[in-house]
């Protein structure tokens, strides 16, 4: 498009684009990247595309003093964003300041003169803004000093600084009502939680001032809500604030808002362990019905349920039972994921019931019962196969439903889905030991799960071998088989040559599970820990891929053997910032389960 950019007329940009409407999206497509989009190195732009932009500019600058405000914002938002010097830029800034009486568009122009004035050469108006910037800050209108503090902080060296000691005058006026003005401004163009999140990010580190301060008591809903949001933020990027964070967090547990009191529950759920000394005020809301206006149609119960799963809580039983049942809930009806690691969006959402249920092994003997009436062959596939997921994760624990699931070995839809869980529970499933041979000798989808099953139920290793030994070694996704391969130990030495051919694949899950079966069944740690160590060896900063935790654990198995391990993982423990992959409550979930793991192999290696 950038040829096109000469053929406009800027003049008269109204009469060839229709209406001042379409102005604003305009200069946004044809202003091109600011300095820091210029420097990503995914963005090529058009080597014509500077010098015209650059040709063009002054007659950008003309609609600073369009009659429309729509227009004078658009085209401040540009101007301050685009990559042009501030000596070209600051002088025409300066001038609409100075002849400008709308606010709104007031606010652009000071964001805009803060991110001009950085931009080399400045010339010799940089001095003015500085100080015009600094008097601002005493303004009577609070959105004014709002805007002053983000155009002051993108101007200076130690931004972080610079926003900590203006934290008074940011909570002041984010707070505000006319913290609305922002809706209608072309740079921002939100209301108060986006108004919240972006001057979050003036706060950058764990410190929690800045979520402590939107968390008092407001009489606006969205303030509150947005709160929690950024509460939830900071906390799944971070471990200390906690200790200060919570207690705000369940001080709005009795909220008037369904959507406050849900959110609260919900991001104590995301804390787990950490929140448990507040299980009583949560369990106060186990009867709130009160519904989120969502599509999930999530309860505030729901959430309460959650929260006290997460903190071991038996007071989450009943409902969880009637849950299981077929009482109507607002949890996910499948898994889902969310967000990522360098995401500081809290995303609030709760898991499927039966990822619930599989963090209460303590309490199996309470939900086999109501779990086992919901595994006839009658009942919906998907839910058979959760279940059975939840027994599997249970273990021997869940051994009570061995009768059900020999039942439902029987049936050719649900089969795969006992053959799972049988294999999970183990010895105590060996009832189901010549069903799944037979099973697995038939050969087809699912030969690969049934010969696993036989034998973690205790059948021969010979027929296992001959269904997971090609599985693992010839089959194009092989790390599945390969992890399954690996519990039948040394029965699969026969298998080591091509097992050792696959340390070097291109995938890391083939890899790691390759480690581990090498070391498995031939007992070679030598050749197995450098492989695991080099798949770990980004924890070390803080950066997780989900192949990571098994990798963590297969070097736990292996003892002393790992112990380089330990020289390269064990400040991890101490590290503040949360590791994770994905967002959401699994935030939360997988730095625990990493922490853990990491623990029990520094113990088990050292």
């Amino acid at each position: 498009m950038w040829e096109g950019l000469e053929a406009i007329d800027w003049a008269g940009l109204e009469h060839n684009y229709g209406s001042a409407e379409d102005v604003p999206g305009l200069l946004q497509r044809c202003a091109g990247p600011d300095q820091s989009a210029a420097q990503d190195a995914a963005f090529e732009l058009h080597p014509g595309w500077s010098p015209t932009w650059e040709r063009l500019l002054p007659e950008v600058l003309v609609l600073l003093a369009d009659p429309e405000p729509e227009i004078r914002r658009a085209a401040a938002d540009v101007v301050g964003g685009c990559a042009g010097p501030g000596a070209l830029t600051l002088p025409a800034l300066l001038r609409c300041w100075r002849a400008e009486r709308e606010l709104v568009t007031r606010l652009d122009l000071v964001l805009a003169l803060g991110l001009a004035v950085r931009r080399e050469p400045a010339g010799d108006r940089a001095d003015e803004v500085g100080a015009l910037l600094r008097t601002l800050l005493a303004s009577a209108e609070p959105q004014l000093r709002l805007a002053a503090v983000h155009a002051l902080t993108a101007r200076d060296s130690t931004p972080a600084t610079t926003a900590t000691t203006r934290l008074g005058v940011v909570l002041d006026a984010v707070r505000d009502p006319s913290v609305e003005l922002w809706r209608h401004t072309s740079s921002v163009e939100s209301g108060v939680r986006g108004v919240q999140h972006w001057t979050s990010r003036l706060f950058p580190g764990a410190s929690p001032a800045f979520a402590m301060g939107l968390m008092a008591d407001h009489p606006d809903e969205e303030q509150r809500i947005g709160a929690l949001a950024q509460a939830g933020g900071l906390l799944s990027q971070w471990r200390s604030p906690a200790d200060v964070l919570l207690p705000a967090v369940v001080a709005r547990l009795d909220d008037s808002a369904t959507e406050v009191r849900y959110r609260a529950a919900e991001l104590l759920a995301c804390c787990g362990p950490a929140a448990a000394v507040h299980a009583d005020a949560v369990a106060a809301l186990l009867g709130d019905t009160a519904t989120r206006t969502s599509r999930g149609g999530e309860t505030v119960a729901d959430a309460a349920l959650w929260a006290l799963a997460r903190m071991n809580d038996p007071r989450c039983l009943p409902g969880l039972a009637e849950r299981v049942a077929g009482t109507p809930s607002g949890f996910a009806s499948a898994d889902a994921f969310t967000g990522g690691a360098g995401d500081a969006v809290h995303h609030p959402a709760l898991p499927a019931l039966y990822e619930v249920l599989a963090r209460l092994p303590d309490h199996a003997e309470l939900l086999l019962p109501v779990i086992c009436d919901r595994l006839g062959p009658t009942e919906d596939g998907r839910l058979v196969g959760q279940l059975c997921d939840v027994l599997a994760a249970w273990g021997s624990a869940a051994a009570a439903a061995v009768p059900q699931l020999l039942g439902l070995l029987e049936d050719n839809q649900r089969w795969t889905a006992a053959a799972t869980a049988l294999a999970g529970i183990g010895p105590a499933g060996n009832g189901g030991r010549e069903a799944l041979l037979a099973r697995s000798l038939a050969g087809g989808a699912g030969a690969e799960l049934a010969a696993w099953a036989y034998w973690q139920v205790g059948g021969e290793p010979g027929p296992a071998l001959k269904v997971l030994g090609p599985a693992a070694t010839e089959g194009r996704y092989p790390h599945p088989a390969l992890r399954k391969l690996a519990d039948l130990g040394s029965h699969a030495a026969a298998f080591a040559g091509r097992i050792r051919a696959m340390d070097e694949a291109a995938d890391p899950w083939t890899r790691a599970e390759a480690a581990h079966a090498l070391w498995a069944v031939t007992g070679d740690a030598e050749s197995a820990v450098p492989i695991l160590l080099d798949i770990v060896r980004d924890l070390a900063d803080g950066t997780y891929l989900p192949v990571m935790l098994p990798a963590v654990r297969h070097l736990t198995r292996m003892g002393r053997a790992a112990r380089p391990a330990v020289r390269l993982l064990g400040d991890l423990p101490a590290s503040d910032r949360r590791i994770h992959y994905f967002g959401g409550w699994r935030a939360f979930a997988e730095d625990e389960a990493l922490r853990t793991a990491v623990d029990e192999l520094l113990a088990t290696a050292d």
